[in-house]
């Protein structure tokens, strides 16, 4: 007697599905280059050629002749407008003072941001949209409206200010050349702060909750909770907004302008060094005042970027 036994039928072929196609792939290019187009051609002409422009120009001079400047020709000049601009006091005393204003602002800015934002994201917090909102508020004021309503507030008969100060004995006038970059340090900081807040508060508001309540459970709570587990957390935030309140501070120009603007005593026209820049090129030294620019631009690059690298450093140390 044979017994046969019948094989198990063959697996059937898996089907391995097939990529894009070269095609497909080209398509979704094209598609993707053409929503790209329209911001490439506005940061191009908005942003690249006055940049590029601006380098071109700092490597000239033009040398006028004439009573009333007919003639002008414009010869390659190599690094003197650089050399011309590190000899020009009133620049480098710019860059020194909002160095100086920037060294002391900024900390304090963002020490009051992470207060606040920490304030709001204690579980005993009440109302946190309604205080969300008027630390906010002065960011969205306008930087000249609310220059020229501080410039009001700190005049030494007007301001609140100075009356209980002087009942006390003490005489000030915030708006003297010794104080104004005091004034402006606060203008800045009382602008700035909310803008910060709101970030590190997001930053708070996205760490996982299980590693907050662990800690919790671990008797870490309070001011133990915040120090060693919520800003070591959020140091990202905190790294990007100590470079935005640095590339800010480069960049100011607003509050002294409208100081400036405003006549008052202790105010200077080449408080910082955009405006100093903008003063040189309206008497007609562009190439100059683009030599300028682009010093500006390479030191507040140098700062940004080595600040990055350096919490970097710290962060793979730790």
């Amino acid at each position: 007697m044979s017994t046969q036994t019948s094989s198990p039928p063959a697996p059937a072929p898996v089907r391995v599905a097939a990529g894009p196609s070269h095609r497909h792939r080209r398509r979704a290019g094209l598609n993707a280059a053409r929503f790209l187009l329209p911001f490439g051609v506005l940061f191009t002409a908005m942003m690249l050629a006055p940049i590029g422009y601006a380098i071109y120009q700092s490597f000239y001079q033009v040398r006028r002749q004439g009573l009333f400047g007919g003639g002008q020709t414009a010869r390659f000049a190599g690094l003197e407008n650089y050399a011309d601009a590190f000899r020009d006091g009133d620049f480098t005393a710019s860059l020194a003072r909002v160095g100086l204003l920037g060294a002391v602002q900024v900390p304090v800015m963002l020490g009051l941001a992470l207060l606040l934002a920490l304030l709001l994201d204690s579980r005993s917090a009440r109302l946190r949209k309604t205080f969300r909102l008027i630390y906010f508020l002065p960011y969205a004021l306008p930087g000249a409206i609310a220059a020229v309503m501080w410039s009001f507030l700190l005049v030494k008969n007007l301001s609140p200010f100075t009356g209980p100060l002087a009942a006390v004995g003490i005489d000030v006038d915030f708006l003297s050349a010794g104080w104004i970059p005091v004034s402006i340090g606060n203008m800045i900081t009382w602008g700035w702060t909310g803008y910060n807040m709101l970030i590190v508060y997001s930053a708070l508001q996205a760490l996982p909750g299980e590693v907050v309540e662990a800690a919790t459970l671990d008797n870490c709570t309070g001011w133990r909770l915040a120090w060693y587990v919520k800003i070591p957390m959020i140091r990202p935030a905190l790294v990007l907004t100590t470079i935005f309140s640095v590339i800010g501070t480069a960049q100011l120009y607003t509050e002294p302008a409208v100081l400036a603007a405003a006549r008052i005593p202790g105010a200077s026209n080449k408080f910082s060094p955009i405006m100093n820049t903008t003063l040189t090129a309206s008497q007609a030294d562009t190439n100059l005042a683009a030599a300028e620019s682009v010093l500006l631009a390479l030191v507040t690059l140098v700062l940004s970027f080595g600040l990055l690298k350096f919490t970097q450093r710290r962060t793979a140390d730790a």
